[in-house]
């Protein structure tokens, strides 16, 4: 476990380098270069407009694409924790908060998780998802003051995001838990940053400048979205809450949701609408019970068994009788 002192090492260079010269690193960041492609863009058509931002966009992906071993790292680990009852903790501030935040609060109706399982911290609190409160990012002792109050512990993923990757809030947020024995991560679009060097595992999607300099709620803010979906769902999925690549874990909590079970039962067992109706009622609304015992052909109480025993991996749970879990 590091030491407090450890902490400062991450955070204090940092400060000291803002407080010297504020606009030193950001002038060495390539999210706040100038972006050739999109200059004299206020002179542009509309349709100029949408066709530099699509160009852009589609930058995106291969810059992810560079990224996939340590994305995998960080789905294996997050994996390894939820399993272990931990949990996957995000901080970040402004856009790259309010992107962590939605990833966040998608999990439990996406894979009926806990909601305590992923969640996250943001500068300035609840409060700053629909409203600029960007002035709290600077404060590392409220990214300390935030995180300490989570207590992170060795069962714990936390995981800073953050574009520029220098955002004291988030960097004192992540250099704390990692003190305090956590696994860390990080998801920037930056190297060689303060967060990286407070985190275990650091996925960088290098995107380049934006379109509008400087407003890293674009790619940036794009690229951090796609790798937040690949953590989760890989995570998820590892986790045995997909099935094939169906979403077995949805939580029918509206006729939407509940007509959607009904049609991955139907695709995963083949068998008609009225059949997959029967079936989900006798499995108490549940869709994974109602997929055992279809697929292995067993009553609820033995589905319900061999899901407790298998920590809710369905497909574990179905080959219950070739599998000693």
């Amino acid at each position: 476990m590091a030491s407090g002192s450890t902490i400062q090492e991450a955070t204090g260079t940092l400060a000291d380098e803002i407080q010297k010269d504020p606009s030193s690193l950001l002038q060495r960041l390539t999210t706040e270069s100038l972006n050739e492609a999109s200059q004299g863009f206020d002179t542009k058509s509309a349709l100029e407009i949408a066709r530099i931002i699509n160009h852009e966009d589609s930058k995106v992906a291969g810059a992810i694409k560079k990224a996939i071993p340590e994305i995998a790292q960080v789905i294996d680990q997050v994996a390894r924790c939820l399993r272990d009852n931990g949990r996957l903790i995000y901080v970040g501030a402004g856009s790259s908060g309010r992107i962590a935040a939605l990833d966040s609060a998608e999990c439990p109706a996406t894979y009926s998780t806990a909601p305590g399982q992923v969640q996250y911290i943001m500068a300035g609190g609840p409060k700053a998802l629909a409203s600029s409160m960007e002035t709290n990012e600077d404060s590392e002792e409220l990214g300390q003051r935030d995180i300490a109050r989570r207590r992170p512990t060795r069962k714990d993923v936390v995981l800073g995001v953050s574009a520029s990757g220098r955002t004291p809030y988030v960097v004192a947020a992540v250099a704390y838990a990692r003190a305090r024995g956590a696994h860390t991560a990080c998801v920037t679009c930056n190297q060689g940053t303060p967060l990286a060097e407070a985190s275990d595992i650091v996925i960088v999607a290098e995107v380049g400048p934006e379109v509008v300099s400087g407003s890293t709620r674009m790619k940036a803010g794009t690229a951090q979205k796609m790798i937040l979906n690949m953590i989760t769902t890989g995570a998820m999925t590892r986790l045995g809450y997909v099935y094939e690549n169906l979403m077995v874990n949805v939580h029918m909590q509206n006729s939407k949701l509940v007509e959607r079970g009904i049609h991955i039962l139907m695709n995963a067992c083949g068998i008609s609408h009225a059949t997959a109706v029967d079936t989900i009622k006798s499995a108490g609304r549940s869709i994974p019970v109602a997929l055992v015992m279809l697929k292995a052909r067993v009553d609820k109480p033995e589905a319900v068994r061999r899901l407790a025993k298998s920590d809710g991996n369905i497909r574990l749970a179905i080959e219950d009788n070739v599998m000693d879990l």
